[in-house]
């Protein structure tokens, strides 16, 4: 036995986090550098974690996948594969027509890269969702609708949340958008293997991802990405534009304005993203 310097919890008691000593069914939990008491829940995307006993207990309902795409030409797959793609053409983000004798025809999301800025890079724009033989059009901070001649129903319903615009239909598809250069796309797990596109298929594993319209899996995101425009008239892009290297006297002023991100100012967020 020897003599440890600093204050310890008396047998049967621990450690709160807090300078205080609890029962064991008492204990805290910690999540993002944070203290939660036992019995508090938190958000964890679609489930609920609760603390018991110092330990998370969660729901393990199977969550939306989601697709991000933004800025000029950057995209988060389903499955979590980031990479950058940067062209101007028309291009199909996901879809649940890929060819195969699993997929079927109910849906279809197109986004337009248009010129933004003045770097010449490109930004999502515009984007065409088809829901059976409904259209609807994002541009311009609105939507319009367009009915086709064929197709199935599908309905659908619309609200503003914040500053995103958020259209979610009854066969499983949402797409959230914050009317610039923000896209997500989200499915239900009812689509997982069954999807294509920009987006990739959604099957769990990103190293498949760079599949091709014509089901060739492909190592190169511009190749991967010049097979899935829309139209054969647009040029295929044969290199990524990196704004920096293009106007190299404006990187210290860009970093300058961006380091506000890692500093104390929002020191609170760091942990989470």
């Amino acid at each position: 036995a020897e003599c440890v310097s600093g204050c310890v919890c008396p047998e049967g008691l621990f450690d709160d986090g807090k300078g205080g000593c609890v029962e064991e069914k008492d204990c805290p939990c910690i999540h993002n550098n944070q203290w939660y008491s036992s019995g508090q829940t938190i958000a964890v995307d679609c489930n609920t974690c609760t603390c018991q006993k110092g330990v998370w207990n969660c729901t393990e309902d199977v969550c939306y996948g989601t697709c991000m795409i933004y800025g000029n030409g950057h995209y988060i797959t389903f499955d979590g594969k980031f990479y950058d793609f940067d062209g101007s053409c028309e291009y199909v983000a996901a879809q649940d027509f890929c060819g195969d004798k699993n997929s079927s025809d109910s849906f279809s999301i197109i986004t337009e890269n248009v010129p933004c800025g003045t770097t010449g890079a490109t930004c999502s724009k515009a984007i065409k969702m088809f829901l059976g033989k409904t259209e609807l059009k994002l541009e311009n901070k609105d939507y319009k609708e367009i009915q086709l001649d064929i197709g199935d129903d599908v309905h659908y319903w619309n609200r503003t949340v914040g500053l995103y615009l958020l259209i979610e239909a009854s066969n499983g598809v949402m797409l959230i958008w914050d009317k610039k250069t923000t896209v997500f796309i989200k499915l239900t797990p009812d689509y997982k293997g069954k999807v294509c596109g920009l987006c990739g298929n959604f099957d769990d594993k990103s190293n498949n991802d760079f599949t091709t319209r014509s089901g060739v899996q492909e190592t190169s995101a511009l190749q991967f990405g010049n097979s899935w425009k829309q139209s054969s008239t647009c040029s295929d892009v044969t290199e990524e534009i990196k704004p920096c290297d293009v106007k190299p006297h404006r990187e210290s002023w860009a970093e300058k304005e961006c380091s506000i991100i890692q500093s104390e100012v929002f020191k609170i967020c760091h942990s989470k993203v």
